[in-house]
C-alpha cells in the first residue's frame, strides 16, 4: 500500500545512475501552480542549537521541565505535544536519561531530531520504505569526517547507550543522521525559532542553482506545498534550491560541498558571469575598465581581468568574500559597505545585491524614494535571471519598487503611476500565493487592496485629484 501523506501529485520518480532518484513534471505546469503538498515525516531542533522546548520548540531557560522525562518544555501544554509526547518522552522516561545539557550549544539535543526520525519509522513503516529508505546519507564520504565521530558519541552511543534503544543498529542511526544532514529543510515554529523538517517527497528534486520551483511551510502543521516558479513543460525536471540563490558561485558551491557532499554543474556555476548577471565578478582597478572573472569555477581557478593581465587566486577571492559576508552579519553599515567596495566589486556583484535589497525599507521610509526605487530595480536585474517568475524575493522586490515609485514627486505623471501599477500588479500574483499568516502572506494581501484602490481612483490619481497616501494607508 502507497503512503498518502501527499495531497496533489502533478509530477512523476524518475532514476538515472548519475543523479539517481529524481522529478519531472507530468503535465505542463504555468508559474504558481501547485505541485504537490506533504506532511513533515519528522520535526525537530537544529543541530547546533540552544536548549529549546521539546513542545513548541521556543528556547527556554530550562527552568520549567515535563512532569514525566524531566526535559525542558514551556509548561503543562507543551508537555503533551505529540510531537513530543509520543517520542522522545516515552523513551527518555522508561529509560530514566536526565537532563543535564544547559549550555548553548546543547549536545544533550543533538538526538532529539534523530530519535523523533527514528521513532517515526516504527510507526509509519511503509512510508520509511516507499519515501525514506533510499534517500541519500553519503555516509561512504561521512564516515571519513569529523561529523561521524561526532555522531557516533553524541547520537549513536547515547541512544543506544543511556537511552537503551539497542534496536537500532550503529548503521541506521548513521543513516538516519546523514539523511537529515544531507535533505531536512529549515522551518519556523510558531514563536518564529528555526527547526529542521523532513520531507522525503521534496527531497526527491534535484538541486538547481537558478530552481524552478518554490516551497512554502505553514507554521502551524508544517505541511509544505511545492508550486512551480516559472511555466514547467511535461518531461521537464523539477528542481529546488538547497543553498541561498544571492550567494555567489564560490560560496554557494563551497557550502554544497561541505553540507551536502556535491559540487552544483548547473548552468549558473558553470557560466564565469553567472548567466551574464556578474554576481561573482570583481572590478580590476581604477586604472582599468576591465572585470575579473572566474576562468574556471567548477575547477576553483583564478579570476583573470578580460583587458589586463591582472589576476587574483581563488584564496584569495574567498578570503574577500568571506571579510564581506562577515560585516553583512554583523550588521554593519550598508551604506558605507557599498560606498567601502565599490571598487572592488562588480555593480552586479551578489553582496551588492544583498546589500541593496536589505536597504530599501531604510531609504523608503527616509523618503529617499528616487534611491530606494533604483536599487529595487537593480535588486530585479539580477533576480529576474537567477530567481525567475513567482519567487518570494521578486515578489517582496516589487512590491519596495511600487511603494518607492507611487510616493515619489513624480507620481502624477502617467508613466509613473503606469510603472507603479505594473510592480504592484506582478507583485500581487506572486504573493497572493503565500499563506496567509506569513509575512509575505500578509503583504500580499494588503497589496491586493491597494490594488484594487488604485485601479478604481486610476483617473484622479494621474490628474492629481486624490490623495495617493490616503489609498495606500
Amino acid at each position: 500500500m502507497q503512503p498518502t501523506d501527499v495531497t496533489k501529485n502533478q509530477f512523476q520518480i524518475r532514476h538515472n545512475d548519475t543523479v539517481g532518484r529524481y522529478a519531472v513534471a507530468d503535465s505542463d505546469l504555468k508559474s504558481g501552480d501547485e505541485v504537490f503538498s506533504e506532511t513533515p515525516f519528522a520535526i525537530g531542533p537544529k543541530s547546533d542549537g540552544p536548549p529549546v522546548c521539546l513542545g513548541c520548540h521556543t528556547p527556554v531557560d530550562c527552568s520549567t521541565l515535563c512532569s514525566s522525562c524531566k526535559w525542558p518544555v514551556c509548561g503543562e501544554l507543551c508537555e503533551i505535544v505529540s510531537t513530543h509526547k509520543e517520542a522522545e518522552c516515552i523513551v527518555f522516561t522508561k529509560a530514566k536519561v536526565k537532563f543535564q545539557g544547559w549550555a548553548s550549544p546543547c549536545l544533550q539535543y543533538e538526538c532529539i531530531m534523530p530519535l523523533r526520525v527514528l521513532l517515526a519509522m516504527l510507526r509509519n513503516h511503509d512510508r520509511w520504505n516507499f519515501e525514506l529508505k533510499m534517500m541519500e546519507s553519503h555516509d561512504s564520504i561521512r564516515r571519513t569526517q569529523e561529523i561521524w565521530k561526532f555522531n557516533q558519541i553524541n547520537i549513536v552511543n547515547y541512544l543506544r547507550g543511556p537511552c537503551k534503544l539497542s534496536n537500532f543498529t550503529d548503521e541506521l542511526i548513521h543513516k538516519v543522521c546523514g539523511i537529515l544532514e544531507c535533505n531536512a529543510f529549515e522551518a519556523r515554529a510558531k514563536c518564529g525559532y528555526s527547526i529542521r523538517c523532513l520531507y522525503p517527497k521534496l527531497a526527491i528534486l534535484s538541486h538547481n542553482c537558478v530552481s524552478n520551483t518554490v516551497h512554502t511551510i505553514s507554521s502551524d502543521n508544517f505541511t509544505v506545498t511545492i508550486r512551480t516558479s516559472t511555466d514547467v513543460c511535461r518531461g521537464e525536471e523539477l528542481f529546488s534550491s538547497y543553498t541561498y540563490a544571492l550567494w555567489p558561485t564560490l560560496v554557494r558551491n563551497e557550502f554544497l560541498l561541505e553540507s551536502k557532499y556535491f559540487q552544483c554543474k548547473c548552468e549558473r556555476c558553470s557560466d564565469p558571469t553567472e548567466m551574464g548577471t556578474h554576481m561573482s565578478s570583481l572590478k580590476c582597478s581604477d586604472k582599468c575598465d576591465g572585470v575579473l572573472k572566474c576562468t574556471s569555477p567548477l575547477e576553483r581557478g583564478n579570476w583573470v581581468c578580460s583587458l589586463c593581465t591582472n589576476c587574483k587566486t581563488y584564496t584569495e577571492v574567498k578570503t574577500l568574500f568571506t571579510a564581506i559576508q562577515t560585516e553583512i552579519e554583523q550588521n554593519l553599515n550598508g551604506e558605507e559597505l557599498l560606498t567601502k567596495y565599490e571598487t572592488t566589486l562588480h555593480p552586479n556583484n551578489a553582496y551588492f545585491v544583498i546589500i541593496k535589497s536589505s536597504l530599501l525599507q531604510l531609504y523608503r521610509l527616509q523618503k529617499q524614494y528616487d534611491k530606494a526605487a533604483q536599487f529595487a530595480k537593480d535588486v530585479l536585474q539580477v533576480v529576474n535571471v537567477i530567481q525567475p517568475g513567482c519567487t518570494r524575493i521578486r515578489g517582496m522586490t516589487l512590491y519596495e519598487l511600487f511603494l518607492s515609485t507611487i510616493s515619489s514627486d513624480t507620481i502624477n505623471l502617467k508613466h509613473k503611476v503606469d510603472e507603479a501599477l505594473g510592480a504592484l500588479r506582478e507583485c500581487v500574483t506572486i504573493l497572493q500565493l503565500e499563506s496567509d499568516i506569513t509575512n509575505e502572506g500578509i503583504i500580499g494581501k494588503q497589496a491586493n487592496r491597494q490594488l484594487e484602490q488604485l485601479e478604481h481612483n486610476y483617473t484622479d490619481v494621474i490628474e492629481g485629484k486624490c490623495n495617493v497616501y490616503s489609498i495606500l494607508s
